[in-house]
């Protein structure tokens, strides 16, 4: 469905949708954030405990279910997997641990340009770096090789994973987590956010939105559809900063759920834009991928939902105060890892130190 017409109105209703669950509940510029909300998952269930990040954000749910809606609907949905599973957890986790480090995925990041946030703009020209070094082991021949079809039982587990944390949330027992305070305590009713998600992953299916995939089509291939959805949210989102929730305030200072550590800001993004190329996708676009059966992604997904309980865990994640040490660390092993994965995934290298055998590469 390459239509430009088609994911302009995708990015349209993103920007709509980002603008009305931050004026009925969800923290500024935080319509839609995949690296935030997974990280709240997170610690709904225990799996870190930062009180201020814990809730079960039904814009994740809806995502997932909407796209394995849209999918089986439209006889799309095919359970694949068994692409590098593990090295897929593992870019996953770093993709998170950059995220962190910027305070939101690429979706807030251009969510908090709408709302007048100077710091995206720094993680914007990081993203494009590290979307450019990942294009220049593409061409090298970078790959995680294909993936195989599987069992279609197999890719309905992750959907009904969601609907197992939707029931969750509703029935709220003791042993799930809910932030009394802080940006987890912050959220839109649970059926608007619901709602928004299922239109949001139906359309993000059928239109493929990515902005990982928009910059890389945009530099290799001068093709613009990807990235024009989400030119549509900024745009729409901007708008509806100015009028609806008069939310837009433009500077480095004070920006909510945010900080002014540039280089950190700069180098989180890099690190997040690097390691989505080698996965073949944003955050959002490897959720959306999941809900239509694709396994590799929900390793991924895993390895984000990993990395965030490490990061809270292990004290990674930066803060508005700024970053941390142990995450300025972790940001430069995460490169040295990228690095690594990089490399010995070009096909001639692998070819070469497998000698025949070329699938085990």
């Amino acid at each position: 469905m390459k239509n430009k017409k088609a994911i302009i109105f995708t990015g349209a209703i993103v920007g709509i949708f980002s603008v009305i669950l931050v004026k009925y509940g969800n923290p500024a510029n935080m319509g839609f954030c995949i690296a935030c909300f997974l990280r709240d998952i997170t610690g709904a269930l225990g799996l870190h405990r930062a009180p201020v990040v814990q809730y079960i954000r039904p814009e994740i749910i809806g995502l997932v279910l909407g796209a394995f809606l849209m999918s089986f609907a439209s006889k799309e949905f095919r359970a694949r997997g068994g692409s590098s599973p593990f090295i897929r957890f593992l870019l996953g986790f770093i993709v998170m641990v950059g995220a962190l480090m910027f305070l939101g995925c690429p979706l807030r990041m251009v969510l908090r340009i709408a709302g007048g946030d100077l710091n995206a703009i720094v993680g914007l020209i990081g993203f494009i770096a590290g979307i450019g070094v990942g294009i220049f082991f593409l061409n090298k021949g970078f790959s995680l090789k294909r993936n195989y079809k599987l069992l279609n039982f197999e890719g309905f587990i992750f959907p009904g994973l969601n609907l197992g944390l939707l029931l969750l949330l509703i029935i709220a027992p003791a042993f799930i987590f809910f932030s009394e305070s802080g940006p987890g305590s912050m959220h839109a009713p649970w059926l608007l956010a619901l709602a928004a998600g299922l239109i949001v992953g139906g359309l993000a299916q059928k239109t493929r939105l990515c902005m990982v995939g928009g910059i890389r089509d945009a530099i290799l291939f001068k093709d613009y559809y990807l990235i024009s959805g989400f030119i549509s949210i900024l745009v729409v989102a901007l708008i509806g900063n100015l009028l609806i929730t008069k939310s837009f305030t433009l500077g480095f200072a004070n920006q909510p759920v945010a900080h002014m550590d540039g280089i950190w800001n700069f180098l989180g993004m890099l690190l997040a834009g690097w390691g989505s190329v080698l996965l073949g996708g944003c955050p959002l676009r490897q959720l959306i991928l999941s809900g239509e059966g694709n396994i590799d992604s929900v390793m991924a997904v895993m390895g984000m939902v990993f990395g965030a309980a490490f990061s809270h865990n292990f004290n990674l994640a930066a803060s508005p105060k700024g970053s941390t040490p142990n995450g300025q660390i972790a940001v430069i092993i995460g490169f040295l890892i990228l690095l690594g994965i990089s490399y010995f995934n070009i096909e001639k290298i692998g070819v070469k130190m497998k000698g025949d055998v070329k699938l085990e590469a």
